[in-house]
């Protein structure tokens, strides 16, 4: 374990213990077991990549100075906060979905005496994320544009979800309705914002930064996200399910994958190489145009933002 994943996970021990204490709730010793037993079986366990990537971020936009303690403690809860957003949204995914596995182990919703309560629990872990960014960054000139951020990347998300299962209703009975086009909204909306944009708008606050003067960056990251979707996609069908944690069901769920859409259109040779020869291809034309976008952006600090998230994920095996 690095140092960084080390202070990391320092701050979410902090927190953790800051909300299991929280004064506004009349906490007993069993509802607080079972909210942090809730807590580290689904906020703790994955790569913690978008939470990471947001100290990541900010310590490439001061140039690689060393960060103050308070600076490293923000800069780990912004992560926590993205990590406690994705740990809601999975837990409500599996759920819709009616997954197995998640990260390696059991759904929580599947976990003995959890079942449907695992709704309430991904709205707790929701509802955390403000009482963080209360405690720690009410009073920062930025404070309103991260709840602002927030709530933005949650409704582009739920709504790419919205897309998502909708889409899977449809797919029961017409496959051919599935293209590319929509799978680029499904991605760009349900995994693109929150994974990618949201770790460097986090980052940029921080810095001091109006988002609004960075929608170059925002639009290669989206793009980043919608590759990453396409990268999933494929790892569902073709990865080992020891490796990336979980057994994929895209094609038992009728899922508008990036490999349905584009078999519908190359279906008339052996699938398995078309497929694989098709994502060999879009991957290397994918990076060629994202890492064209990043050189074209005037700043060389969040060059190296960009350019170190395409890193992550270029060629990713889980």
């Amino acid at each position: 374990m690095s140092d960084l994943e080390s202070r990391f996970l320092q701050v979410y021990s902090v927190l953790k213990s800051e909300l299991l204490n929280d004064s506004d709730f009349e906490f007993a010793d069993d509802s607080r077991q079972w909210v942090e037993r809730m807590l580290d079986y689904n906020v703790l366990g994955g790569k913690l990549n978008r939470g990471l990537s947001v100290v990541d971020s900010y310590k490439l936009l001061k140039q690689g100075k060393e960060l103050t303690d308070d600076e490293m403690f923000l800069a780990c809860s912004l992560g926590w906060c993205i990590e406690w957003l994705q740990a809601c949204f999975l837990v409500h995914d599996d759920i819709m979905d009616g997954s197995h596995t998640r990260r390696g182990q059991c759904c929580w919703f599947r976990m003995p005496k959890v079942g449907m309560i695992a709704i309430n629990d991904g709205l707790i872990l929701r509802s955390h994320i403000p009482r963080i960014l209360k405690r720690h960054f009410k009073g920062k000139p930025y404070y309103v544009d991260l709840l602002d951020l927030f709530n933005e990347v949650e409704f582009q998300t739920t709504h790419g979800q919205m897309i998502d299962l909708i889409t899977t209703l449809v797919g029961e009975k017409d496959l051919s309705k599935y293209s590319l086009s929509l799978h680029r909204r499904i991605a760009q909306y349900k995994t693109a914002y929150y994974s990618f944009y949201l770790p460097v708008a986090c980052a940029l606050l921080m810095f001091g930064e109006n988002l609004d003067n960075h929608v170059n960056a925002k639009e290669t990251l989206l793009k980043m996200g919608i590759y990453y979707q396409v990268q999933d996609d494929y790892l569902d069908c073709f990865g080992d399910p020891e490796t990336i944690g979980k057994i994929g069901t895209d094609i038992q769920d009728f899922k508008c994958s990036w490999l349905v859409a584009n078999a519908l259109k190359l279906c008339n040779e052996d699938q398995k190489k078309t497929l694989y020869d098709a994502y060999v291809e879009y991957e290397r034309m994918s990076y060629e145009k994202i890492t064209s976008s990043i050189e074209a952006h005037p700043s060389k600090e969040v060059q190296a933002v960009l350019k170190s998230f395409l890193a992550k994920i270029y060629k990713r095996q889980n």
